[in-house]
């Protein structure tokens, strides 16, 4: 049986539509937080993400939407509203840029996670680009600096976070789908987030709405898009590509915010992404290897 095709450029074009797509609602959560909480924002961005993805599950199988995991769902998305706040908490009071650099260091506290929830073995070399990626992490938050902030730790725990759920979507994949996974994941974040917003609840006004809908909206698009481009493509080609999104919310801190980009933040982010596409270069190599290990093991001889 032959393997699904790739369609390299299909793929790449998804991604790069998904980047953009983060990207716009990274802009709209700080435009959002002029004027709202982030609490509120949490809520609403799940809200309005709840409703883009209905269509969706209306067309699913109703058996898919079945799961035995309950209990494993609820504390994926407790820890996911943990991080989900910080990460707009940083977006909302660090400069655009900064926040987004730092977010990228998910990947490095994925590979620590992984050795230490699925005790998977890491090698020397992807250990040194975890290396290189704390270095990264350092020179933009600068601790002990006069530029140090608090807000740039709320960033690095979205981050620690983040690793540790993307193991938690692994371990739940292996039983149900892509589907059920979107569907738990919001059915619990949409009354996780209404509570913390109900202790600083006001109604948000004229604009904000445009925004708070944009962040839902955009934030599920970049989603649903981000996993058919990971379908279609390899991770170590797709990846470069969502570093673009920098570039973006650079550009919007500037225009919008008069956020200037410091050589730190450029250093520091430089490392970080360069690390990102090294481990997951090596993370495609080791799935072929295993793909070709399996398939070598499952051939029946003589056929």
């Amino acid at each position: 049986m032959s393997a699904t095709p790739a369609h390299p450029l299909r793929a790449a074009g998804l991604m790069l539509a998904s980047t953009l797509c983060f990207g716009v609602m990274a802009i709209a959560i700080r435009l959002a937080s002029t004027s709202l909480h982030t609490f509120e924002i949490a809520f609403f961005r799940n809200l309005f993400g709840l409703l883009a993805v209905l269509p969706l599950l209306l067309g699913a199988q109703r058996a898919e939407l079945r799961t035995r995991q309950l209990p494993k769902y609820f504390v994926r998305c407790l820890i996911g509203m943990f991080s989900m706040l910080a990460g707009f908490w940083a977006l909302g009071h660090l400069p655009l840029a900064q926040a987004i650099s730092l977010t990228y260091s998910t990947p490095i506290f994925v590979t620590i996670a992984a050795v230490l929830f699925l005790r998977e073995h890491v090698r020397a070399r992807r250990w040194l680009a975890v290396a290189a990626g704390f270095i990264g992490v350092l020179i933009i938050v600068r601790p002990g600096s006069a530029e140090f902030s608090v807000d740039s730790l709320a960033a690095l725990l979205a981050a620690v976070l983040g690793g540790v759920i993307a193991i938690q979507i692994k371990q739940l994949s292996k039983v149900d789908s892509a589907n059920t996974i979107v569907l738990y994941t919001y059915a619990f974040w949409v009354p996780m987030s209404l509570l913390p917003a109900l202790f600083v609840w006001q109604w948000p006004h004229g604009i904000t709405w445009v925004w708070i809908a944009a962040a839902g909206l955009f934030g599920t698009g970049g989603q649903v898009l981000w996993t058919h481009a990971l379908k279609l493509g390899e991770v170590s080609a797709l990846t470069p590509i969502s570093f673009t999104q920098l570039p973006l919310v650079a550009a919007a801190g500037w225009l919008w915010f008069g956020e200037t980009l410091d050589i730190y933040t450029v250093i520091g982010a430089a490392i970080i992404l360069g690390s990102n596409a090294y481990i997951a270069h090596r993370e495609a190599v080791l799935a072929r290897r295993r793909a070709s290990a399996a398939s070598t093991a499952g051939a029946v001889p003589g056929e």
